[in-house]
Formats: C-alpha cells, structure tokens, sequence
C-alpha cells in the first residue's frame, strides 16, 4: 500500500477537508498523486475496512457521514479500552512522560485565549499518543486509534462550528482533564487514572452530543 497517499487521504477525511457525504472520484484522486488506479484503489480499500469511506458501484467514493447513533456505540466500545490503557499507562509513566504532559498542559492554556479548532484537535491527539506511549501495548494502541478516528471526526465538526461560549468551555474541560491526570499520576494511582480517563471520556461524549443536537452548553 502506498503509504504516503493513505496518510494524506486519512489525514483529508479526519480533518473534514473532505465534507461528509462527499463523493469523490477514483479518476480525479489518480491523478492528483499520479498514480495508476490500482495502488490508488489499495489504499481506498483500507479506507473503506476502517470506516472512514464508502465505496460506492458505478458513483465513486462516499465519505462517511456523521451519525450519531453509529459514534455513540463506538464511544461506549472505547469507554472500556481507554479505562485499560490508562491503568497500563499510568503503570509504566516515566519522567520523559511528565514532561510531555507538562508541555500539553501548557498548549492546552495558550489556546484558551487564542481559539485554534486543529490546534486543540492535535493536542488531543498528542495526548492519545502519550498514553500509548506509555501504555507500550500496541495492539490496544491500534484498536483505539481505529475507534478514536471514527469519534474524533464528530468532534471536530463540534469544533468549527463553536461560538466563543462553547470553545472557552471545551478548552477549560481539556485543561481540567489534563491537571487531574497530572494529578493523578503524580500520586502513582493507576486505577484511579484509569477510572478518571473513562470519566473524561463519558464527559466529553455528553459535551459532543449535545454539541451537535443544539442542545443548551450551560
């Protein structure tokens, strides 16, 4: 598989670059990364097996919609993984890790007053990236970043479309999140962090949903 166009495509389709429902034509992608349709179709297939396309007979290729429905039961099937992965990590945290931490804690703060959607979307990313990091389970890694990617997209869509009300809330609750893990790891309580991850987690589902019903953010 052509690595380079999949993570182009991938990074397209999580960062909404392609909209929801969007058709997109083999012809035209084939083109674009000059290549010929087979090792394009390649990384189309491993697309579609992670959800994030549809392949579509004699139309082309739709981008995933976003429904809710679908994405909750992908939350509650990561509530459980995320809870495993920070017990493992919290286990295995070392100095290098805190220090990381540290410096997400600090990007986490300067967006608080600067609003950037892609910016606060990476440092969640960053902060997966450092459980699994310290976890060191990839398997369990694997299986969390298929189901993070699926849920993420929802959030981001959240994301752009937030008035200054709903970004100054959402940026607080990751910087919550963030002193409580330092928190807790500090105090070497695996089960706890583990425990507090799946809380944030369920938290950050609610904030999601009712994001993207219309519901009220007080």
């Amino acid at each position: 598989m052509n690595r380079k166009i999949y993570h182009i495509l991938r990074e397209r389709l999580i960062f909404l670059v392609y909209h929801p429902g969007q058709i997109l034509k083999e012809q035209a992608l084939a083109e674009e990364f000059g290549v010929s349709r087979t090792p394009l179709r390649t990384v189309l297939f491993r697309l579609e097996w992670e959800h994030l396309l549809k392949i579509l007979p004699r139309t082309g290729i739709q981008v995933s919609e976003l429904e809710l429905n679908t994405i909750t039961h992908l939350f509650q099937a990561r509530l459980e993984l995320e809870s495993i992965i920070g017990v493992m990590a919290a286990e295995r945290f070392t100095r290098a890790h805190f220090n990381r931490l540290e410096q997400l804690t600090d990007r986490c703060r300067s967006l608080a007053v600067h609003p950037d959607p892609e910016k606060l979307a990476r440092l969640d990313m960053d902060l997966k990236h450092l459980f699994h990091d310290a976890a060191a389970n990839p398997f369990l890694s694997e299986m969390s970043d298929r189901f993070y990617v699926l849920t993420f997209r929802l959030w981001y869509f959240n994301l752009m479309k937030m008035d200054t009300h709903g970004w100054h809330k959402e940026t607080l609750c990751l910087q919550s999140d963030l002193h409580a893990l330092t928190d807790l790891l500090a105090e070497s309580s695996p089960e706890e962090v583990g425990t507090a991850r799946k809380t944030q987690l369920l938290s950050h589902v609610e904030r999601i949903r009712n994001t993207f019903l219309g519901l009220s953010h007080t």
